[in-house]
């Protein structure tokens, strides 16, 4: 069974939890003698979507997990399978860096022409998700939305994570969602700069090296001194866990870093990119 990945592009198979799930939902339903076309009116899908979860074409959403679970009388067995599915907000291809996201202690950032997820506001996020190509359903956009803001903890976690972001200023140039709801995040990104394992720089169009216009570049470093990298590109991406490969992300990142403003002129850079709108 194929799924088209969050990023819209090229088709990998989908979580053995996905078919999983999808195939405890028909079994249920067909041990209560219901059709999909009763169990869609329930859970408010129509029965074509409710066929793509049952078959794990498509992630099963807790909304479905809870009528389902109510309507055959499953006594949580079946809402219980919420917990399993929430690392899958994340496209399968993505699921590694997200896990070395998760225990690192210290995390590089590049980005040449998005904000960092990490970063973002709620509104501009959303913008992101609902302007994807194919369109996404705005129930799956929130889905996403919701494990992205969940990821962004780990500014504040205990004990502090250590983090360097550098953008290009193509990043600050694009309006998503809206002047109103780039200005916000421009200020987002200057509050967050503020906090103290958090650096944040800016790499002006007059500075710009070869290597920046290559794509995005995401080193995370664990408690174990383990490293490993991230990159990415239309509807491609590559977790590269060999410390070869890590190395040439990080002499990459560090020439970026070199040629970008002090955090302080950032700060005054992307203030006045904000007061410009």
């Amino acid at each position: 069974m194929l799924f088209q990945n969050a990023g819209g592009g090229a088709h990998e198979q989908a979580p053995v939890v996905w078919r999983y799930v999808g195939d405890q939902i028909k079994r249920w339903r067909m041990r209560a003698g219901l059709s999909r076309e009763e169990l869609a009116v329930v859970a408010n899908y129509s029965p074509d979507t409710i066929k793509s979860m049952e078959q794990g074409a498509r992630m099963p959403t807790p909304k479905l997990l809870d009528a389902a679970d109510d309507l055959f009388h499953a006594e949580g067995l079946l809402s219980a399978g919420k917990q399993y599915l929430r690392k899958d907000r994340f496209p399968l291809r993505a699921q590694e860096a997200m896990d070395a996201e998760a225990e690192a202690v210290s995390i590089w950032s590049y980005e040449v022409a998005l904000v960092p997820g990490l970063l973002q506001t709620a509104c501009h996020a959303k913008a992101m998700f609902m302007g994807n190509c194919p369109v996404v359903s705005e129930e799956v956009a929130e889905e996403r939305l919701r494990g992205r803001l969940e990821r962004q903890t780990i500014l504040t976690r205990t004990p502090p994570v250590e983090f360097s972001f550098v953008v290009y200023e193509a990043v600050l140039r694009c309006p998503m969602g809206g002047r109103d709801v780039h200005r916000d995040q421009l200020k987002h990104l200057v509050d967050v700069a503020q906090l103290h394992n958090v650096s944040l720089q800016v790499l002006p169009f007059e500075r710009v090296v070869s290597s920046a216009l290559s794509g995005p570049i995401v080193v995370m470093r664990n408690a174990a001194h383990e490293s490993s990298g991230y990159t990415s590109a239309q509807s491609l991406s590559e977790f590269m866990p060999v410390p070869e490969q890590v190395s040439k992300l990080v002499e990459r990142y560090g020439r970026i870093r070199m040629e970008a403003l002090s955090a302080q002129e950032s700060m005054n850079f992307i203030t006045r990119v904000a007061d410009e709108l």
